[in-house]
């Protein structure tokens, strides 16, 4: 429990924003799921028609603050070998 006025606004502030983060970090979730069904079908092009809206997602987490940068480069160079390593 918060003591002070200024750490009561901090506590339903940082509610606010997980939830916010919960969001974001969702979606990216969903697209990435989604975008890794695609792959496992073994579908190329369907592959490389979504990466870009994936990479998108992964992208737009990042500049929330949702991930830190290297770790959203991480995630769209594995997304990115996964499409290149289909025949």
């Amino acid at each position: 429990m918060a003591n002070h006025k200024s750490a009561a606004k901090k506590a339903r502030h940082d509610v606010a924003v997980r939830l916010r983060n919960r969001s974001n970090r969702g979606s990216m979730k969903t697209a990435i799921k989604r975008f890794l069904s695609v792959v496992s079908t073994g579908d190329k092009t369907a592959a490389l028609a979504l990466l870009p809206t994936t990479i998108g997602v992964v992208d737009r987490a990042c500049r929330k603050g949702v991930l830190h940068k290297n770790a959203a480069n991480r995630h769209k160079s594995r997304l990115t070998l996964k499409v290149n390593a289909l025949a």
